[in-house]
């Protein structure tokens, strides 16, 4: 016979919405995540998303470019700040 596991009070009958709402929280693959910072209305510079993601530069640069400009066809703005870094934004 196998055992269950218990579930916490606040979560109890609610089943599934439950863990799909909390689990809704942090996006699960790096790409996600890549685009959930991009969506942020202050946007991202490289050095944010290559620590976050734990990636390099160049790297950022080929998903920005590759996975999500040509393969989900998202805009991809930048703009330069005045102390001469970029920031990079999903366009609207």
């Amino acid at each position: 016979m196998s055992k269950k596991k218990s579930v916490p009070a606040e979560n109890a009958g609610k089943g599934a919405a439950a863990r799909k709402q909390t689990s809704a929280a942090k996006p699960k693959t790096k790409l996600a995540r890549l685009e959930a910072m991009l969506r942020r209305p202050d946007g991202a510079t490289i050095e944010q998303i290559s620590k976050s993601l734990a990636w390099q530069a160049h790297s950022v640069r080929g998903a920005m470019s590759g996975a999500l400009k040509k393969k989900q066809g998202l805009t991809i703005a930048s703009e330069k700040t005045d102390d001469g870094r970029r920031v990079y934004r999903i366009a609207a």
